[in-house]
Formats: C-alpha cells, structure tokens, sequence
C-alpha cells in the first residue's frame, strides 16, 4: 500500500488542487496535513483576522474530505519536523506541495527537500496553484522577471492554462496519523466586527452570487465606486487559496465582455507580483527600487502616524477607509491606494510601517500582494511614474462624489452636503465645531513640496 502525504499552504481548497490530484495518481493512500508553524507567529504574520479566516478555511476543507471518506490532518509545530514525522508514521514516499514565492517559502521548500531526501522521500512542488500562471513562466530577454506591468499582461495573456481539476470523488487517509483538533474561529481575539466568513464554499458561493447579480458585467464601470461596494470581494479566498485563480480566470473568460477583461487584469496584477517577488524575496521588506528617501518613523511622526491609522486626519475619505479596514479587515481597493498614497507621500512616512498596519488587520494580508502594492503607492516599487501624488480631495470627489462612502464609515459627516462632506475645514466654524471631527493633519500644498524637496524635484 503506498502512501503520499499534501502539505496545504495557501492552497485550501478540493477543487482544482493539482498537488492534491498528483497525491491520488501516484499512491494508494494520501494525508492531507496542514501545519500550524509557530514560525508564521513568530514573524508576526499570524494575525486575529487571518487566524479567524484560516480557521474556517481549515474546517471546510476538512468538511470536504470527510465526505469523500478522509479528513485533515493538523498539526502544530516547525513545518518541516512535522511533515517529516507525518511522513515516517505513514511510510509516505512523497510529499507534494505548491509552489511559493516568498523568502519564507523559498526556504520551507530547500529544507523540505533535504530533511525529507535524507529519509528516501521526494519532494514534489506543483506550479501554477497560488496563481494562474507560474512565476518565471514569462519572462522578459535580458531579465528573470518583468519590472513593468503592461509588457507582462501581454505576455501573460497569451498563456494557455491549464484546464481546472474537478474535486476529488473520495480520499482515502492511512489508519494511525494523528493530528490535532481543528482550530476555531473563536479560539481568537480581537477580530474585525464585519470580518467575513472563510473556506472554499463561501468563497464558491460568494463568486457565484457576484457573477448572477451582474457584478462582474458591471465591473469596468463600476470597479472604483466606493460606495457602489461593487467589486468581488474574493481577493480573502484567493489570498489563502480557496478560490483557484486558474478556475476564475477560465470563469470569467468563459462570461466575456469589458467587465470580465477588467477582472481577469487584476488576477494578472496578482500574478505580476508573484513573479516579481519571486525573483526578488527581499522586495518584501527593502525598496525594489533604491531613491535616496528620508522617510518619517514612529519618532519623528507618530502623532501622524497614529492619526492615519485611526481614522483621525481630517481627510474624511482617508479616515474613511481606514476605519473600514478596522471593522472588516477589508478595504476597497481605491481606497487601499488613497490611503497608501497618503502616509507615504502626503505625510512622508515610511511605506514599512504602512504596510505592517494593514497586515496587522486585512484578512487577504499577503507578504506578495500588501508588500508590492505598497512599494508601488511609494514610488520605490514597479510605478512607472514613482513621483505621482493622489490628492485625497481630488480623489473623493471623483470616486464618491455624493459622499456616500464617507457618511457610511465617518458618521460624524453623516449630515453634511455632498457639495462640503470631503471638505469639512470650509464650513462656517459654528459648524465645524459641532461635528467633533479634526481639522486637517496636514497642509496638501504644504504636503506635496515637502515630498517633492524629499524626492529632489524642486
């Protein structure tokens, strides 16, 4: 009897697992084993939003292989002592595993592949299951990867892929592995009120009901209207690998029109990043792009610092968005790079501290994705144009322009006209003090010659 053991990373998910189909060609038994790697805690990327959202992803799977006859199994512990310990009870002779990107998951493979080839198993790493086309497939001459977006998409675009998997009929697990209790939801704390639900159903269940209501028809129009909430919301889904981004890139091809050609351009920026990351691991916490910036910290601007990440600045679309990333781990897309743009242009603090924030609370807070976008609202990342400013005002009359986003998440504007809501500071003071909202933090004039002295372009 053979048996072959899965490591699930962000690959939670039956449908369209090709690590897993793999496992079930090749022996007669299969563990699907998730590790809880005190490793991710310690770095601090085990955060109460992500826990809570990896702890349903965990029980749906497991809900998902025992009605095909098998179940998860859990484990706690360094990853790799533990998949070599799984692998010895079982007398597995592979493990399969996806691909990763990251410098952590660069050296979870190198030792996985030394520690499990000392014990006579093989290490087998699928490609193309976190993203829709593997990082390195593409690639520009001269280069291991594209530094601007636009040459990859096209590249990108004409890439065949691969058909996605059905799930599997049945699993069958070895006898005497033992894992632990599934986590739960509630095993956390301090998670965000409006934090949605995790795992492959409602992952499926979310994309078909965004797909029937017509959001995906309506989503090149309508993609940056804040308050519309009209985009698909999968990216928590994608981000841990419930949703197959093979599977919605077929999908939404398979709908066609402008809509489903907007949505299929963000899975390739997804995947974009992917690749440059996985060429350059160390983009995660250094400039991609080396300038000469004197970025503000936590010394020198904390009471700014703390403003924006409260909600407090006096911009009400900032504010805004950043209490909707408080109550939901989530925020708008637009209203990601608005808020980015601010604290690190406007205010000139450094994008690490901006991005450590959102991972401390976005359910889809990915090392590739958070890191990358960052960079680029920065100007240290793939931003062709690395001196652009959004104007905050410019930018709430054009994607909010009736002020319904702000009155949503800024209830102290709830009664101010649309034509003064994303500029309180110009109501009769009388006014302005009977709000109780701040005035502004920062000058935008004053902001912007700041950074462009910063930036050497006066």
């Amino acid at each position: 009897m053979t048996v072959a053991v899965v490591l699930f990373t962000a690959d939670l998910r039956l449908r369209d697992h090709p690590p897993l189909h793999a496992a079930l060609r090749s022996a007669d038994e299969v563990v699907p084993l998730f590790v809880l790697d005190p490793g991710i805690h310690a770095a601090g990327f085990d955060a109460p939003n992500r826990r809570a959202f990896l702890a349903d992803c965990l029980g749906d799977l497991d809900d998902g292989l025992r009605r095909r006859g098998g179940r998860l199994v859990v484990r706690s512990g360094p990853v790799v002592r533990e998949v070599r310990a799984v692998a010895a009870a079982c007398g597995a002779t592979e493990v399969h595993l996806a691909a990763g990107v990251t410098a952590y998951a660069h050296r979870r493979e190198e030792r996985l592949r030394r520690e499990l080839g000392t014990a006579g198993v093989a290490l087998r790493v699928h490609e193309a299951v976190i993203t829709a086309v593997a990082p390195g497939a593409v690639t520009p001459a001269g280069s291991d990867h594209f530094a601007v977006f636009t040459p990859y998409s096209r590249r990108w675009s004409e890439q065949t892929l691969r058909t996605p998997l059905a799930a599997p009929r049945a699993v069958r697990v070895p006898d005497g592995v033992h894992g632990e209790p599934l986590p739960g939801r509630a095993d956390g704390s301090g998670t965000s009120p409006g934090l949605p639900p995790g795992g492959e159903t409602a992952g499926r269940d979310r994309l078909a009901r965004w797909t029937r209501s017509g959001g995906l028809d309506a989503y090149e129009e309508r993609h940056d209207d804040l308050a519309g909430d009209a985009t698909s919301r999968l990216s928590p889904y994608l981000h841990l690998g419930a949703l197959s981004a093979v599977e919605a890139v077929h999908r939404a091809r398979a709908r066609g029109g402008p809509g489903a050609e907007a949505f299929v351009r963000q899975l390739c920026w997804r995947d974009f990043h992917h690749q440059v990351l996985a060429a350059r691991p160390e983009a995660s916490w250094r400039d991609y792009r080396t300038r000469d910036d004197r970025w503000r910290g936590e010394d020198d601007a904390a009471g700014d610092i703390a403003a924006w990440r409260d909600g407090r600045t006096g911009y009400p679309i900032v504010d805004a968005a950043m209490r909707q990333l408080r109550h939901e781990g989530w925020m708008h897309n637009r209203a990601r790079l608005l808020t980015a743009s601010f604290l690190t242009k406007t205010l000139y603090v450094d994008w690490r501290i901006g991005a450590r924030h959102f991972l401390d609370l976005l359910v889809d807070g990915d090392i590739v994705n958070n890191q990358l976008n960052w960079q680029w609202a920065a100007g240290t990342g793939t931003d062709t144009r690395p001196h652009r400013v959004l104007n905050p005002t410019v930018q709430a009359k054009r994607f909010d322009p009736d002020g319904a986003y702000v009155r949503r998440w800024v209830p102290e504007l709830a009664d101010v006209d649309a034509g003064r809501i994303h500029e309180p500071w110009r109501l009769p003071e009388d006014r302005r003090t009977a709000l109780a909202y701040p005035p502004p933090i920062v000058d935008l004039a004053d902001a912007l010659t700041r950074f462009r002295h910063a930036r050497g372009r006066d």
